[in-house]
């Protein structure tokens, strides 16, 4: 009686055939030699500076929809949690094993090799390593950019909000406003007692407004620092 074919066992005997016992270790060695040798070549492509605008060709067909993202999408992340989109050769931190690997699933699929990358991350992921939600892209063309593998530790959710008075001029100017409203509100009468007025509550909110800006710019520019809206694409870490 016909026995059922295993096709993993006859295609074992089939390599078997080619291949001597003793040679098996070695093409297994030669293997995972190749295998290394292209996750070293993508890492350090990984570290290597971007010198021109590099475009990625993709399947259209193969593609996920849920990774695309456009420069302006970006853009608008990086302002409003205060985060950097740079090449990168500025990433201080260490690309998980599973990013090398999407990587290169990526280049399979797609029959490319994927380089000029950008990675997502805060400022302080392009100065010390640190694991705080990085999202690493290849760009596309046209603004376009395609997101590869994202890892770390989650943005905290109160991020926005920590960051929102600096996002850019108006939303500063705004927080000093309300914040000398409230002192002046709270103290306007510490101060002038019996003799309070709506008059002296302007004066010394102005007092306090004209304190709050100067102290600001004081701290702004000897610590180097800009408004979100400007810093989100830079290599700089402090203001030239």
């Amino acid at each position: 009686m016909l026995q059922p074919i295993n096709l993993q066992e006859k295609l074992l005997t089939l390599r078997n055939k080619q291949l001597k016992s003793s040679d098996i270790d070695i093409w297994l060695q030669d293997i995972f030699l190749n295998l290394e040798e292209a996750r070293t070549v993508t890492k350090a492509k990984l570290k290597q500076e971007n010198v021109a605008e590099n475009t990625n060709q993709f399947h259209i067909d193969l593609v996920n929809r849920n990774a695309i993202f456009h420069i302006d999408q970006i853009q608008k992340l990086c302002i409003d949690y205060r985060l950097r989109f740079l090449d990168t050769s500025f990433f201080k931190g260490d690309y998980p094993e599973e990013t090398i690997t999407k990587i290169h699933e990526l280049e399979r699929i797609h029959d490319t090799h994927l380089e000029g990358f950008k990675i997502v991350a805060p400022s302080v992921l392009f100065r010390l390593k640190k694991a705080d939600d990085p999202l690493l892209f290849a760009p596309m063309g046209n603004g376009y950019y395609y997101l590869i593998h994202k890892w770390g530790n989650d943005i905290h959710p109160l991020r926005k909000l920590k960051f929102w008075f600096v996002k850019d001029l108006d939303n500063f100017i705004f927080t000093l406003l309300a914040l000398c409203f409230i002192f002046s509100l709270a103290t306007h009468t510490f101060f002038f007692r019996e003799h309070s007025s709506i008059s002296y509550f302007i004066v010394l909110f102005l007092f306090y407004f004209k304190g709050a800006v100067g102290l600001s710019l004081l701290w702004g520019i000897s610590l180097g620092k800009n408004f979100n809206k400007y810093i989100w694409n830079s290599k700089y870490d402090k203001v030239s």
